[in-house]
């Protein structure tokens, strides 16, 4: 007894220090008016272990290993303080005060966090555990009860009036715990009946989260015999819609065993919930740090050389080097949320060897943070299925563009898809979410209802020219072959990469591969490896660019004066420009955007612009962005001096199209 009188006053002592007597206060605020029916008041506590540990250890043991006393410890002090106080009138039994608390993190300790490839759960003791995974289905909110009031039925029975049988949820309970007929009152034993009228309801949602490598099964890595199993998440009241399908987040929660006869589940409540992501790379190969000194004399070099021996593995050096700049930008913008707006970087190839491309593609795809190959067989968007927890709802399946977050979405050849896999393609390019419908009488409501949820990965796609096929499509340029005009529109970077010239080295290259296999064949597989690629564009995702005045200028002029060249430009265009001008910035390791930065971009929409809709505003001589191989320093100057005349013919193009143009800022 007297220990939990000295764990009461240091629960006291710590909701003084920490401010949570005087959140009591306001929360208490609101069921203090004269509408008030409800018997029951439910408080969130926030608690961090380590302050709680510091006013009291014995406190903070009891937080960490036994939640449900320390629940009754808090909630008996809550109680104390509310009567205390005169807070609410309306509470007169402790047992009307519902208090959860919400442990914000857990020491980082082994024994308190729970690696999701640990088989077989549940032995352990259920106790509050760290949880890090990958979210891949959900179900829609629904509802649940929070607590209820019981009445005994024998009329002389104390317990026929009052609060003296209050039933609230637990962790890991089920609604058939908080609500059943067959109660009895503790005095009399006689039946409870449950008063309907001071049911409180609160709201409940399903998440079903995986292993973060999970998804390396979908990429690029070889397929093995490792087992993932997913785990149920329970959300409740103010934690509903916290967590979005394929993102990363760290959850604190206590396991439980969800009893559904004849089955027993386990899974986990959920008491507080943080986003999380990979480690960025704070470094950058040596042999980069060299190549970026030798090439600060120009601010396109770096880029060159980087883009130039990109895929080396795959393809020889120096060869479709404007897909591999295309590939190496799209990587780089690849980092979003919702402090930082995602910027889409999305490539299709045309090309007359599709295996060829696709092979460099896959490469590339390794090298992102999340990379998913798109399977024909495969939702892109998302799927429906019935929830298996007894929550009579639907549970949505995120497709590869939403697993693909943060990432890279490989499609592969777009001449294999069906017309109802190009419809989903084009509406998730064009609208960036993937929408679900769900049947309200099939799922259990009355109403149907339509679910959006935001895509925030770049995709990647070919069209084979050369592959014959029944299907035609009419373009405005003749050089589209047979993708679809639509989904050429929605891409924002189309590229053509023929291989007719290059069939001879190519072929040496596939044959050296045959003899001597894992081998480096070129010197720059040696110099710069996959893994200096790896920490290059990891370093470069985390760099924070901002545009100067003479990028924005160029950038917002060249826009205004294509309108009035091309009417049918949209606005799209310029949302392109400026992300590949960030882009390039990024790749060449600069956290200021510049007017040469600017140059590429209005380079590479040029191209694109031209495949779409025909000849043209500008004079590009062929290759323009790589018009000679890049093997020595004379090769570099030329190219500097190309983009350089470029550069003034743009300019010249700007003032006579839109001399008028203002600068463009990027609130705009």
């Amino acid at each position: 007894m007297r220990e939990t009188m000295e764990m009461k006053e240091a629960v006291i002592s710590y909701l003084d220090r920490s401010g949570g007597l005087a959140r009591l206060v306001r929360d208490c605020e609101a069921f203090g008016g004269s509408q008030q029916t409800e018997a029951i008041c439910r408080f969130c506590v926030s608690v961090r272990p380590s302050e709680v540990m510091d006013t009291d250890a014995r406190l903070g043991d009891c937080v960490l290993h036994r939640p449900l006393q320390a629940t009754a410890l808090f909630q008996s002090v809550c109680f104390l303080a509310i009567k205390t106080l005169s807070l609410i009138k309306k509470i007169h039994t402790e047992n009307q005060v519902n208090v959860v608390l919400r442990l914000v993190n857990l020491p980082p300790l082994p024994g308190y966090s729970l690696d999701l490839c640990e088989f077989p759960r549940g032995y352990g003791p259920m106790r509050p555990l760290l949880v890090e995974g990958l979210v891949v289905a959900m179900t829609r909110i629904t509802k649940y009860t929070q607590g209820a009031r019981f009445l005994c039925t024998e009329a002389t029975c104390p317990c026929s009036t009052g609060f003296h049988h209050i039933r609230v949820h637990a962790p890991g309970a089920t609604e058939s715990a908080t609500v059943r007929s067959d109660f009895t009152c503790k005095l009399c034993s006689s039946p409870l009946v449950e008063d309907v009228k001071f049911r409180v309801l609160g709201d409940k949602q399903l998440v079903e989260v995986i292993h973060a490598s999970a998804v390396d099964v979908l990429g690029v890595q070889p397929p093995c015999s490792v087992r993932f199993q997913s785990v149920t998440l329970f959300l409740r009241d103010e934690l509903c819609n916290s967590m979005k399908i394929g993102r990363l987040y760290r959850v604190v929660g206590i396991p439980a065993y969800v009893h559904q006869w004849p089955h027993v589940i386990w899974s986990v409540e959920a008491s507080s919930i943080q986003p999380w992501g990979p480690k960025r790379s704070g470094i950058v190969s040596g042999n980069f740090r060299s190549l970026l000194a030798a090439t600060a004399c120009s601010p396109w070099r770096f880029s060159a050389v980087v883009s130039n021996m990109f895929g080396s593995p795959v393809v020889p050096p120096g060869y479709f080097s404007t897909l591999k700049l295309c590939l190496l930008l799209s990587l780089v913008q690849t980092e979003g949320d919702d402090a930082h707006p995602f910027h889409h970087l999305d490539v299709l190839a045309l090309t007359n060897d599709s295996l060829v491309i696709d092979r460099l593609m896959t490469y590339g795809l390794g090298l992102a943070s999340r990379g998913i190959r798109h399977q024909v067989t495969r939702e892109i968007q998302a799927s429906l299925s019935e929830d298996a927890h007894g929550a009579g709802t639907a549970n949505i399946h995120g497709g590869d563009a939403l697993l693909a977050s943060g990432g890279i979405c490989l499609l592969g050849d777009l001449a294999i898809y069906r017309k109802d896999k190009i419809d989903a393609l084009q509406s998730a390019l064009e609208t960036r979410t993937a929408t679900v419908f769900i049947p309200g009488k099939k799922y259990g409501e009355d109403a149907c209802q339509q679910l959006s949820f935001q895509i925030q990965c770049n995709f990647w796609a070919l069209d084979d020219v050369a592959t014959p096929t029944k299907r035609v499509f009419k373009g405005n340029s003749g050089e589209m072959g047979l993708v679809p005009a639509q989904i050429a529109e929605a891409f924002g970077l189309v590229i053509q990469c023929r291989s007719d010239r290059y069939q001879f080295p190519l072929t040496i290259h596939t044959l050296r591969q045959a003899v001597t296999p894992g081998e480096p064949l070129y010197p720059a597989c040696m110099q710069f490896t996959t893994q200096d690629y790896q920490e290059l564009l990891a370093y470069a995702r985390g760099l924070q660019v901002e545009l100067s005045p003479q990028a924005e200028k160029m950038i917002h002029g060249y826009y205004m004066a294509s309108r009035r060249v091309r009417s049918m430009l949209s606005v799209t265009s310029l949302r392109l420009l400026i992300s590949l001008a960030e882009a390039h910035s990024k790749l060449s390791l600069r956290t200021k955007v510049l007017q040469e930065d600017a140059v590429l971009a209005v380079l590479l929409c040029e191209a694109t612009l031209t495949l779409k809709y025909g000849a043209s505003a500008l004079v590009l001589p062929p290759d323009a962005l790589f018009p000679c191989a890049l093997h020595d320093v004379e090769s570099l100057h030329r190219r500097d001096v190309a983009l350089q005349q470029l550069q003034q013919q743009i300019l010249k193009f700007v003032y006579s199209y839109a001399p008028d143009s203002t600068s463009y800022t990027a609130k705009e």
